[in-house]
């Protein structure tokens, strides 16, 4: 009997070894608002051979760079805060493999995709296709497989004068889309993505002269963007 329990002792103790912890410091950095020393605290982590491999950490500290980012500091350390937090975001979804921690903490990563996708948004608008380029590469690191980027991705290299580049990027966008019945379940940033790839790859088509194609494109997602007023408009000057 003696013998039973403490085997069950010893079960116990590499249960409690094996379970990653549960980040308690960080949170409470994070509560607190000292988002530098959260970045700091969750580094450790990180950079650990134990815990490097393990969502959450990566989270807190893509988490605090981004508030840094937004704040600001005078440490020369985070001037490339938010690019960063790009990095550890994306970690951060590698190792999330049951997703447990993207749905914990979805309002933090819609709110992060979010803001990549305005950063491109206004690159594109500027129009700085160079600048918009760079923004969608990272965004790959946050989802590899966007079908979205991929059609700006095709945009910022039709823009800066690769147009076979730019043909071998949109069939890839194009094959990747055939794929895709529905749209309801995608975030918001997602969605967001596609239209404007979408419209923007039409643009192109136009100024190509390749009118034909411009409008297929369009129709391709229309039926996703029927109550949308924006899509709504350029299909009506594009189609109709």
């Amino acid at each position: 009997m003696k013998k039973l329990v403490l085997i069950g002792a010893l079960l116990t103790a590499k249960l409690l070894v094996a379970q990653a912890p549960e980040y308690n410091d960080l949170r409470i950095l994070y509560a607190d608002g000292d988002y530098e020393k959260l970045v700091r605290a969750s580094e450790k982590y990180v950079m650990s051979d134990k815990t490097k491999s393990d969502a959450l950490p990566h989270m807190w500290m893509g988490r605090g760079l981004y508030k840094v980012s937004l704040s600001g500091s005078d440490d020369e350390k985070y001037k490339n805060a938010y690019k960063e937090a790009i990095g550890e975001v994306g970690k951060s979804l590698k190792y999330d493999k049951a997703g447990d921690v993207q749905s914990e903490y979805a309002e933090f990563y819609d709110e992060f995709r979010n803001s990549l996708v305005e950063m491109i948004k206004n690159e594109i608008e500027a129009p700085d296709y160079k600048k918009a380029s760079t923004w969608i590469i990272k965004y790959y690191k946050i989802n590899l497989t966007s079908i979205g980027a991929k059609y700006l991705d095709g945009v910022c290299k039709y823009r800066n004068a690769d147009k076979g580049g730019a043909n071998t990027i949109w069939k890839e966008a194009e094959t990747m889309l055939k794929t895709v019945t529905d749209i309801s379940e995608w975030n918001k940033a997602e969605k967001d993505l596609l239209m404007m790839g979408v419209i923007q790859t039409a643009e192109c088509y136009l100024s190509a002269k390749q009118t034909d194609k411009a409008k297929a494109v369009m129709g391709k997602v229309a039926q996703w963007y029927e109550g949308n007023e924006d899509f709504k408009a350029k299909y009506d000057e594009i189609v109709n």
